[in-house]
């Protein structure tokens, strides 16, 4: 038997992500998060530090996931396609997530604390990223510019993913991100 509820952390998620859109972030409380998912406050806590954490589920774990797969990464493989491989290697877990993902876009767009916490994020996976890069042999200042343009793809593709009418995989949307990188490297 598992130490919390089964799926006690989507649930809290999907809970927050409904409160924050019904009734604002500002005036949803933690208690009210945790009686939507039909949990108690300290199971809330088990999983999250604070209410703001609740829209950054997994990201230590993701960012673990991206520094390992880029390490492991075959040794001929181009630094950038090896981060480009790490993405695209869970993106089908988010596709199955788009209108979940576009909510807490728009919950985050809304407040600047929150903007700030994902920025925080932002760096931590370039930093992630930088430092994997060195562990393959890749040499400052070439790792920490190849990861912050990375992590740029990503979020660009992120946010076209999120945008399209068409519903087009976010694996699709970072391949091209990645394209138009290179393109634009070959073309300077």
């Amino acid at each position: 038997m598992g130490r919390w509820p089964a799926g006690a952390q989507e649930r809290l998620q999907e809970a927050a992500i409904e409160l924050f859109t019904e009734r604002g972030y500002e005036r949803t409380r933690v208690a009210e998060i945790a009686t939507r998912a039909g949990l108690t406050e300290r199971t809330f806590y088990n999983h999250f530090a604070d209410k703001r954490e609740v829209l950054f589920p997994g990201q230590d774990r993701f960012i673990a996931d991206i520094r390992e797969a880029v390490v492991a990464a075959p040794a001929e493989q181009a630094p950038l396609d090896a981060i480009l491989a790490a993405f695209t290697a869970g993106s089908d877990w988010f596709d199955q997530r788009r209108e979940a993902a576009q909510r807490r876009r728009r919950i985050l767009d809304a407040h600047g604390d929150l903007r700030e916490r994902e920025r925080a994020k932002t760096a931590a996976l370039g930093e992630g990223i930088a430092d994997a890069l060195r562990t393959r042999g890749v040499c400052d200042p070439a790792a920490t510019l190849t990861a912050a343009v990375a992590v740029a793809a990503h979020q660009l593709a992120a946010a076209r993913w999120s945008a399209d009418p068409r519903h087009g995989a976010l694996k699709d949307h970072l391949r091209d991100s990645f394209e138009e990188l290179h393109r634009t490297a070959r073309t300077w």
